[in-house]
């Protein structure tokens, strides 16, 4: 701070070096001063010196308070105001005021977007269980009706409305993430076999089969959003399956003892160029775009997910021979931690 503060004093300090120089030029031109070299040299010294205390001093009382203000920076925003210290001098407390009113003005602002969206959500997910009744009663009417081909065309188009409107419920509560999660210990069969059921019409309308091999491992996790994460990887791999394909969903572990969970399509594969970007918020890809169905939710929602749990996501494929997307569990002791902190 003492280099910034110098910067802003140049034009004193270049005033006293001009003065200085000045008053050593009147005694060198005047005949009429009669002063030794060295004396003069004392004397620039001294001068030099007391006036180098002088700014030093100036610094430490000009500064205080901002160095004291600049400490709170990682102080919440209630508290930043309340512990500011007391201005000084009356230019200190100009500051303190300037200061105070743009972070009053910063808190209302954020306030009414806060509550903009708060009552965004509410509205979102009130809307969500609204429309989860009469997709409820069409549900009953399908099953009622099943043996008719056109119902369960119907059915199939009845799963695909299900899970948006389902993906929405769980996107509006995605701000309070961590309040929603309930830590437990799942196996590997619990989560990927009921999301295999909710998308059989959809899978017999394509006919796709979807093989489950490996061992039933158990791993720490929430089950209910693991599922979730599932469930979009299963969503993105049924949708992109040509007819007759299999889904092969594989359990092992890893040389370091992580449960690892493979989900591997025979879809049409992302591109080299497209891959490092599958997890970023709304990038379809091309292979998206020559489907004209993908949204660029899943993926991002799956692997944000991902990350809370500590589950790390990651994908391979190769254009013309699908996609693996593999999610790598955290170990028992690395999951409590991460729900810990």
């Amino acid at each position: 701070m003492l280099i910034p503060y110098l910067k802003s004093r140049l034009p004193w300090i270049l005033f006293f070096l001009g003065a200085l120089l000045l008053g050593d030029l009147i005694i060198i031109i005047d005949d009429g001063i009669e002063i030794e070299a060295a004396s003069v040299l004392y004397m620039n010294v001294l001068l030099a010196a007391a006036f180098a205390l002088f700014v030093l001093w100036r610094w430490r009382q000009e500064t205080a308070f901002l160095r004291k203000a600049s400490s709170l920076t990682d102080q919440l925003l209630r508290d930043w105001e309340e512990l500011l210290p007391e201005p000084p001098s009356d230019l200190d407390q100009i500051t303190a005021e300037l200061l105070t009113a743009a972070s009053r003005s910063h808190r209302e602002e954020l306030a009414k977007v806060a509550d903009a969206q708060y009552l965004e959500t509410d509205y979102l997910a009130a809307w969500v269980h609204e429309a989860k009744a009469p997709l409820t009663a069409i549900k009953l009417i399908v099953d009622e009706h099943r043996g008719n081909p056109a119902m369960r065309r119907l059915e199939a188009e009845w799963l695909r409305l299900h899970l948006l409107i389902d993906r929405q419920l769980y996107i509006s509560r995605m701000p309070t993430l961590a309040a929603d999660f309930l830590p437990g210990t799942a196996s590997v069969r619990s989560l990927n076999a009921p999301e295999i059921r909710e998308l059989a019409a959809w899978c017999m309308e394509k006919d796709v089969a979807v093989e489950l091999e490996g061992e039933d491992y158990l791993v720490r996790t929430d089950e209910k959003w693991a599922r979730f994460i599932i469930r979009q990887i299963l969503t993105n791999a049924v949708k992109y399956s040509p007819a007759g394909a299999t889904i092969t969903i594989t359990a092992d572990r890893s040389s370091k003892g992580n449960v690892r969970v493979r989900i591997k399509d025979e879809g049409p594969g992302i591109p080299a160029h497209d891959l490092p970007r599958i997890f970023e918020k709304s990038f379809t890809g091309s292979t998206g775009r020559i489907h004209n169905a993908a949204t660029g939710l899943g993926l991002y929602l799956a692997n944000t997910v991902a990350a809370r749990l500590g589950i790390h996501l990651s994908a391979v494929s190769e254009q013309g021979q699908g996609t693996v997307l593999t999610l790598t569990f955290p170990k028992d002791n690395e999951f409590d931690r991460i729900m810990g902190g």
